[in-house]
């Protein structure tokens, strides 16, 4: 049992550094990204990934270093006569880190005209690594930021459901079975559709996380009120009851602490499944549009079927949602046996 506990810990403790960095990561885009997002450069579309070399024509380099590409009839070809080596600390365009401080140090590049794609470029010569990294900014956000909201109501619908039971839970949870019974993915589109369409992005991402958080609240909600349920009957409750305590401090202080794990667990579940809602409403066109770059406005290139069948990088968000939803997944998985087992 205690070799199992350990392994439980040891497989959080890896799982949570995962996300860190991934999620630092993300929040310092301007900063590790070699390129602005939203800057085209029209001579280098659909260019594939950046070659780096060791060794040229004068011998091995310790120092990588990269060709200038140029376009012909039979796709891009390296100009072999100049080299660019990899620099790091290169000043770039300017930038903020989480909206306050501004800075334009990056942390690679290579002098132009040379340029360094490491997922290649989209159809605009618009670096795929550099939009990738902006544009899990907003998937990322919308997740969580979606997730808190569904279990901010989730939690107190299920403790109020729970803690005074008869028509008040009859009712709250009768909400939440008709929720339950949606489809909620056609649920999503028909409502996102139903909104105004042509808005600035930060409200576009507003309205994203507050149609996304307000619909997946039933499933958590129900979860709750059974941990409510068996709370309110726990005699620390009852006798605090006794002693004069108001509803409202028995569900803070002795109701609401027994649902962590569960909030816990939740959240895991509920993140990766927000970022692929959002990511799925950016695709078909009703999330936030371009020049803003989201992992799933970036993937509405794939629906033309020649796009996905001769440029792979361009699959590059799609990785990304599978390599968070994987980390996150797994990560539900063991807090559910760590507090089983606790």
């Amino acid at each position: 049992m205690r070799i199992k506990l350990m392994r439980t810990k040891k497989t959080l403790f890896v799982l949570l550094s995962s996300l860190i960095v991934l999620h630092l990561a993300v929040l310092f885009a301007g900063f590790i990204a070699p390129y602005d997002p939203t800057v085209q450069n029209r001579e280098l579309a659909y260019a594939p990934p950046t070659r780096l070399h060791f060794a040229g024509a004068s011998g091995f380099h310790l120092r990588p270093f990269v060709y200038a590409e140029t376009d012909d009839l039979d796709g891009y070809r390296e100009n072999v006569s100049q080299k660019y080596p990899l620099r790091f600390f290169v000043r770039g365009s300017a930038y903020t880190i989480a909206g306050i401080v501004k800075t334009n140090v990056r942390l690679f590049g290579v002098n132009e005209p040379a340029r360094i794609f490491v997922f290649g470029a989209d159809a605009y010569g618009r670096d795929q690594f550099s939009r990738l990294l902006y544009g899990g900014q907003l998937s990322l956000a919308a997740g969580l930021l979606a997730t808190l909201l569904t279990l901010s109501a989730a939690t107190i619908i299920g403790m109020v459901s729970g803690y005074y039971g008869k028509w008040v839970d009859e009712s709250l949870m009768g909400s939440a079975d008709l929720f339950l019974s949606l489809p909620w993915f056609y649920f999503l589109l028909g409502v996102r559709a139903f909104l105004p369409l042509h808005l600035s992005p930060a409200r576009t991402f507003l309205l994203l996380i507050g149609v996304i958080g307000l619909i997946g609240w039933a499933r958590p909600a129900r979860l709750i009120r059974g941990v409510a349920l068996s709370a309110r009957e726990r005699n620390y409750v009852l006798a605090g009851r006794g002693f004069g305590g108001t509803d409202t401090y028995l569900l803070r202080r002795h109701v609401l602490p027994q649902t962590l794990g569960v909030l816990l667990t939740q959240a895991a579940l509920l993140v990766p499944q927000y970022v692929a809602a959002e990511a799925s409403l950016s695709f078909f066109g009703l999330g936030v549009n371009e020049p803003v770059p989201s992992w799933g406005n970036m993937l509405s290139a794939l629906q033309q079927y020649n796009v996905l069948v001769s440029y792979a990088w361009l699959l590059a968000p799609a990785c990304a949602l599978i390599v968070t939803s994987v980390i996150y997944w797994l990560l539900a998985d063991a807090l559910h046996h760590w507090l089983k087992s606790n």
